[in-house]
Order: C-alpha cells, then sequence, then structure tokens
C-alpha cells in the first residue's frame, strides 16, 4: 500500500512539475549594481520581466554600494573566484576594465560565441563610442548613458524676476546673484560630480583637451592638460563666488543632489538621471536646459560627453551561464523596453530605433528636458576633445583632481596652482597604470 500511495504521490508531483528534473535547473545569472532609489526599481523591474519571460535563466540584481564600490566589490570578487556574471561599472572605469585582461569578456565576443543577433550599428555611436575599441568592437553593454545637464527651478527663477533661463556661464553667474539676493541665500548655483562637470564636460563642451591622445581614447600613454587658460579662469570664478555663496560646493561625487530638489539650491548642475529623484521628490516646478559655456570660447558649444555605466560580462564563467548573459542582453536591446528605460528613468536610449520611437510618440513635447541630453551629445560631430575619455585610475585621479579642486575652493591655493598640482599628481598615476596596462 505505501509503495503505490508513493508512486501515486509521485505520479502527481510530476505531472505538476514538482519533480527533480535536468529541464527545470534554473541558471542564476548575478548582476552587481550601483542603483538606488528610482533607478533601482527599474534595475529591479528589468530582471523580474527577464525572469517571467523564460524559465531557463533567472538574473539576480544586487545592489553593492556606489559606483567606485561596485567596481572595487567586483574585481575583489573576480580574484576571490566568485565574481558575478554582470557587473555595472561607471564609464570612468572604462580603461581599468579594459587593462583587466582575463577578467571580463567582452561583449562582442559573447555575442559572437552564443549565436546571439548582435548588431553595433543599432546603437547610438554617441554612447557605443565610449565603450568599443578603436575598429568599433564593443567591450562592454551601455546599460544607463547620462550626460550633465543644468537643472532649473522655475518656481525660483520667477521669485528673482528671472525672465530667461541662463544659457552661458556668465548669465549664471549674474542670476545666481539675483537668486541669493531673493532669498537663496545658502547657494545661488552649485552641482554635483565636481571633475566630472567643472573639468571633463567642461573641457568636452568647449572643444579643449582633457588629456592627449584624444583624452585617452587613443593609447594609454596620455599626459593631462586641463591646466589651460580656460579651465583655470572657470575654477577661479567658482572660487570668488564661493565666497558669498553665490556658488557653493555640495561634493565630489552626487550626495549634495537633494539641495536641488529640497528647493535650498535653484540651479544645479548633474546627471540627467537626476530626474527620477527631481519628478518624485521636487515640490516646484522644474525644467533641464543644456549646460552653460563661456561665449568667448571659439566654437562652444561643442558636444557633451556621456556619463553612466556599462555593464561589463566577467570571465571565468561556463557556457551555459554566457547564453544566459546574451539572451538578457538581446532583451534589453528591445525597442520598446529601451524606451520604456527611458522614460523611467531618464537615461537615454541607447539605440537608434528607441530615440526615434520615442519621438514619433511626441514623448519629448510634454518633457523635452529629457531629450535635452541627446541634443548635448549630437550637438555637434565629436572631435579628438570630445569623443570621450579614457583614463586609467579613474577613480583615484578623480580624488585627486577633487582633493586640489576643494584646496583652491577654502582659499589655500590659487586655481592655477590647484590645476597645475592635479595635472602633476594625475601624471604620476596615469605612468603609473601605463606600466601595469597591458597595451
Amino acid at each position: 500500500m505505501a509503495l503505490r500511495q508513493f508512486a501515486a504521490a509521485a505520479a502527481i508531483a510530476a505531472t505538476f512539475g514538482f519533480a527533480a528534473s535536468p529541464a527545470l535547473a534554473v541558471t542564476e545569472i548575478q548582476w552587481w549594481h550601483a542603483m538606488t532609489g528610482a533607478n533601482n526599481d527599474v534595475i529591479v523591474k528589468l530582471a523580474n520581466d527577464f525572469n517571467a519571460s523564460q524559465s531557463d535563466y533567472k538574473v539576480i540584481p544586487t545592489y553593492k554600494g556606489n559606483y567606485p564600490d561596485t567596481m572595487n566589490a567586483g574585481i575583489a570578487a573576480f580574484r576571490a573566484g566568485n565574481a558575478p556574471h554582470i557587473m555595472q561599472v561607471f564609464e570612468v572605469g572604462t580603461a581599468t576594465m579594459m587593462a583587466a585582461t582575463g577578467a571580463v569578456k567582452p561583449v562582442y565576443k559573447l555575442m559572437a560565441e552564443t549565436g546571439e543577433k548582435f548588431d553595433p550599428k543599432v546603437y547610438l555611436p554617441a554612447i557605443t563610442g565610449y565603450y568599443s575599441t578603436s575598429k568599433g568592437e564593443m567591450l562592454s553593454f551601455p546599460f544607463n548613458s547620462s550626460s550633465t545637464v543644468m537643472w532649473i527651478n522655475l518656481d525660483a527663477l520667477k521669485k528673482a524676476n528671472i525672465a530667461d533661463i541662463p544659457k552661458t556661464w556668465p548669465e549664471v553667474f549674474e542670476d545666481a546673484k539675483k537668486l541669493k539676493a531673493a532669498g537663496y541665500s545658502n547657494c545661488g548655483f552649485s552641482g554635483s560630480w565636481v571633475t566630472w562637470v567643472n573639468l571633463e564636460q567642461l573641457s568636452a563642451w568647449h572643444n579643449v583637451p582633457l588629456s592627449t591622445k584624444a583624452n585617452g581614447l587613443d593609447g594609454f600613454d596620455t599626459v593631462l592638460q586641463f591646466n589651460g587658460p580656460l579651465q583655470v579662469k572657470h575654477l577661479e570664478n567658482l572660487v570668488e563666488l564661493q565666497k558669498d555663496k553665490t556658488y557653493d560646493y555640495s561634493g565630489r561625487t552626487n550626495t549634495g543632489e537633494g539641495r536641488f530638489t529640497a528647493g535650498e539650491c535653484p540651479i544645479y548642475l548633474t546627471s540627467s538621471a537626476f530626474f527620477g529623484n527631481v519628478k518624485a521628490q521636487a515640490k516646484f516646478n522644474f525644467t533641464a536646459v543644456p549646460m552653460p559655456y563661456y561665449p568667448d570660447a571659439k566654437g562652444a558649444p561643442q558636444n557633451s560627453i556621456i556619463g553612466g555605466a556599462s555593464l561589463w560580462v566577467m570571465g571565468g564563467k561556463t557556457p551555459d551561464e554566457y547564453k544566459g548573459v546574451a539572451k538578457f542582453l538581446t532583451f534589453l536591446s528591445d525597442t520598446d523596453r529601451q524606451v520604456y528605460i527611458h522614460k523611467a528613468s531618464g537615461y537615454l536610449p541607447i539605440t537608434k530605433a528607441a530615440y526615434e520611437k520615442a519621438k514619433a510618440e511626441g514623448f519629448y513635447k510634454d518633457q523635452p528636458y529629457l531629450e535635452t541630453p541627446l541634443i548635448e551629445l549630437t550637438n555637434k560631430e565629436p572631435t579628438e576633445n570630445s569623443r570621450g575619455l579614457r583614463l586609467g585610475n579613474m577613480v583615484q585621479l578623480r580624488d585627486v583632481w577633487s582633493e586640489e579642486i576643494e584646496q583652491a575652493l577654502a582659499g589655500k591655493k590659487t586655481a592655477k596652482q590647484a590645476l597645475d598640482a592635479a595635472v602633476e599628481r594625475g601624471n604620476t598615476m596615469l605612468r603609473q597604470f601605463e606600466k601595469t596596462a597591458v597595451k
């Protein structure tokens, strides 16, 4: 009797798919990321949607801290033999990842080996160029791309009787003084990511070099050059305006962004991907406009460069795991899914089709500020100074540059002394990286 009951139970289990079977074995794909808030919700939804769309693979997203923390955790995990399958790495970590031979699986190779349909030409070149070899081979998968924009509290401008949104740096300085007089006493304007905004983007937007060799894209033997007249003048302006808080420093990363959404800083330069939080938290009318420029700079504005991050596929995984990763990247490239990511997060669509579809749907008519970074990126054909940048040890470099900028803002060094020191110290670090990097 017991045997018959067991057989019956086994039959029922088999009918309902409870029995252990190789066909039901799900291959887990670990995805480490650095997204918080509204953007974390997007990551979770993408993973859930992919998992619901098929039964062979399960993507498991895990938040590993901010961008530098996530990259460092991934590299440490690779050395320990337990790296994730997919790691989100911010754009300035590209040179470090490229030099980590064996630690990564280039996306173009992954897609070819797994037989997934893959055409790099369907992606926006302003975005993919950053993550590709000089031959156009995609090393990593562009995921969340952004650019620097200037966020504007429209109610604050109205309160200060400012009729037009500022377009140039002198206009920003002037309007920030008016805003300060109108009650924004702690902060006329500010920004996050101090080096990205005030060195990296500033240089590209004005078509002046940050570094030789096309800002490092053409070789690890690049030499920093951002202590030129334009960059020095800009830092001098910030130092002067910091004295009475017409400009007020908000830190090295994006921890100060809440100063905009709280209504404290009415003009704020940071990533276009700040959109999700602005939409959720701002209790005022807002917009985002292109970065300001110096009107006396020849040819300005040029084009902006991307920020954000890409997905790197880590080395040492099984063919089946790689098949799952490739299928997930194909899933992410779907036009409708790209439009969803763009609308939900403010990050840019990475394919031409998604950008065209968003335009055709009239998406930018109601929210023109979401097209602002795309307009900046495609403003002019990129030059050697504005294609992007690829510098080794970029996380550490940014810390050194920030340290020197902070010295200038505190009145301990002149702007020229600070940028000279940032260049000198940075070049020493680049030469160290060059020695260890595989050419």
